[in-house]
């Protein structure tokens, strides 16, 4: 390990999503703090989200919001978890709100909640059909500015630095092939979920599921790996690539879901895997690889409102989605296990914390309640910045040797990740790997 290929921090976040913003945000300001991407800084997930963010507006609603998103995770969620994500959220929006983020207000001038598939009450903030761009952009153009945040784009981590469980730093590629490692007190996995390793998915295509290779390999704790959601509403298209997200919003707003035959098949405000299995149903009673959604409850100036992104997309495709039946098909989504976690994002590895999509604490159980991604992420990478602010432990200096010659060339290394993250998954449910990964090896 030559010191040109060492870099020194106090602190290495991997990933820019919201999740790695927040908790590089919570961090204290006296901490040297360093974030690499895999690719460009905005080409996160959490710039596609669409729907909104949660929040419990009165003490009230907990009751009703907890069992809703309990449901929803058919009861595997985890209820400490749960009841300290739905607590902090009042404390979270207003955080955000202070940080500049704007979100959509009703004709008072409160806040215009709206509700999605499986909520009982209208508790969702939302920016239009933008609400994680505008979060993601507001963290990250404030993180740009702190002088003791350092990014480094299209940087891909390939290794955990670790002896006896304890984690030292990593060991990552540049985008000119040339290998290096960082070595730091704490590292905070934030690298998003693996729709990569899917033919059909919302997520970007190189977001492969790297943290969830690298802990198979160094027995870092997993969780939950089959729990893998599937979203009812992608826009149905021939083409390669990432496929285009009709949110669960639309539906909230009215949208029906239509067969072949024109015919509305299923209450569209379901959890989404219920709402899945239904399409799934219809698709192969039809034979078809699709079914339409259609809004007629809005006009096309209403909809082009309220929801700009997703009515632009759809008219680049020819539809209006007032007047005309859209296809839409399932694609993977999001990934409700991952590492595992406490409810501070500590992982069973020392010095090395998972927050957003990456970690698994429970709060979502078998099945994601809608627009509560985002503020789990926030949440939990909080707790986890508490945590490193507040730990003064000090570690053996005894750094392992690193020897960057074993390391494989990047195609190699890239299906050798992917056969250790899809064999986990059919390990711990063959029939969902037979449904939705079969054909993707």
């Amino acid at each position: 390990m030559e010191n040109k290929n060492v870099i020194k921090t106090d602190i290495t976040i991997v990933g820019s999503g919201v999740a790695g913003l927040f908790a590089a945000l919570c961090l204290p300001e006296g901490r040297e703090i360093l974030v690499i991407t895999k690719e460009q800084l905005k080409e996160c997930d959490s710039f596609l989200a669409q729907g909104g963010v949660c929040v419990l507006k009165s003490i009230e609603d907990f009751d009703c919001y907890f069992e809703d998103t309990m449901k929803a995770g058919h009861y595997e969620n985890n209820p400490e978890s749960v009841k300290v994500m739905i607590e902090s959220s009042p404390d979270v929006i207003s955080t955000l709100v202070q940080l500049g983020v704007q979100f959509d207000t009703d004709t008072a001038g409160g806040f215009d909640y709206t509700r999605e598939g499986a909520h009982r009450q209208n508790r969702i903030l939302h920016h239009k059909d933008e609400t994680g761009k505008e979060i993601t952009a507001t963290l990250l153009s404030i993180a740009q500015q702190r002088k003791n945040i350092t990014f480094v784009t299209q940087t891909t981590m390939i290794d955990i630095i670790e002896k006896d469980n304890v984690c030292f730093g990593i060991v990552c590629e540049d985008e000119f092939g040339e290998m290096g490692t960082i070595v730091c007190d704490d590292v905070i996995l934030a690298t998003g979920g693996l729709g990569g390793l899917f033919n059909n998915s919302t997520n970007f295509p190189h977001i492969t599921g790297d943290a969830f290779a690298l802990a198979l390999k160094h027995k870092i704790e997993l969780q939950d790996m089959h729990y893998i959601q599937i979203h009812p509403t992608t826009l149905y298209s021939k083409k390669s690539g990432r496929r285009f997200l009709i949110s669960e919003s639309v539906r909230g707003e009215g949208a029906v879901l239509l067969n072949e035959n024109g015919e509305r098949f299923t209450d569209e405000l379901q959890p989404r895997d219920i709402v899945t299995n239904a399409i799934c149903d219809e698709m192969e009673k039809f034979n078809t690889d699709h079914v339409y959604i259609t809004l007629p409850g809005m006009t096309s100036e209403e909809a082009q409102k309220r929801f700009p992104n997703i009515f632009e997309a759809c008219m680049e495709e020819g539809y209006d989605i007032t007047k005309d039946k859209v296809p839409v098909t399932p694609g993977q989504h999001y990934m409700m296990g991952g590492v595992k976690t406490d409810i501070n994002g500590k992982t069973s590895m020392q010095h090395l914390y998972a927050v957003g999509e990456t970690a698994c604490n429970g709060v979502h159980g078998k099945n994601r309640l809608a627009s509560n991604s985002l503020l789990e992420s926030l949440v939990f990478a909080k707790r986890a910045a508490d945590v490193i602010a507040e730990t003064h432990d000090i570690k053996n200096k005894d750094i392992p040797y690193i020897d960057l010659t074993k390391y494989p060339e990047k195609p190699i290394r890239e299906k050798e990740f992917k056969q250790l993250i899809m064999n986990e998954i059919k390990r711990k449910d063959k029939a969902f790997y037979d449904k939705w990964c079969n054909n993707e090896n």
